[in-house]
């Protein structure tokens, strides 16, 4: 699949006293890069929730940290569909300053119904548009 990435640049409210990015602020640049990479494919995701009566939510998050980000750095944040189930979506989602691999991951994302949180099928309209988009 093609890659779909973000430019991340780190604040100091990301950091912690060290100027190390704190390891759970890297969970957040990963949400804004799958919710670009969705918005990028066409899902709305207030639309999926008003009315497809759908969520997206995390399953599972697997993450090796391999360099630490610090102040002020440029990052590359990717969100890359995996595979397609009919209720999940896997992403894998390395985090990059230049050529340095700094974050692995994979994401699990599972698809629900908004009002008993059940898991429920991706609508079809969603799943084509993002299979469109690779």
């Amino acid at each position: 699949m093609r890659e779909f990435s973000i430019p991340i640049r780190v604040y100091i409210e990301d950091t912690d006293v060290g100027g190390i990015v704190f390891y759970a602020n890297y969970l957040k640049f990963m949400e804004r890069a799958r919710t670009e990479c969705l918005r990028h494919a066409g899902v709305n995701l207030d639309q999926l929730h008003r009315k497809h009566r759908r969520l997206f939510v995390v399953r599972s998050v697997m993450v090796d940290y391999h360099i630490p980000a610090r102040y002020d750095d440029q990052l590359t944040v990717s969100a890359n569909i995996m595979t397609f189930k009919p209720a999940s979506i896997e992403m894998e989602q390395p985090i990059y300053r230049g050529d340095e691999l700094l974050i692995s991951s994979n994401v699990r994302l599972a698809c629900v119904d908004a009002d008993t949180l059940t898991p429920k099928a991706i609508p079809t309209v969603l799943k084509e548009a993002m299979i469109r988009e690779q």
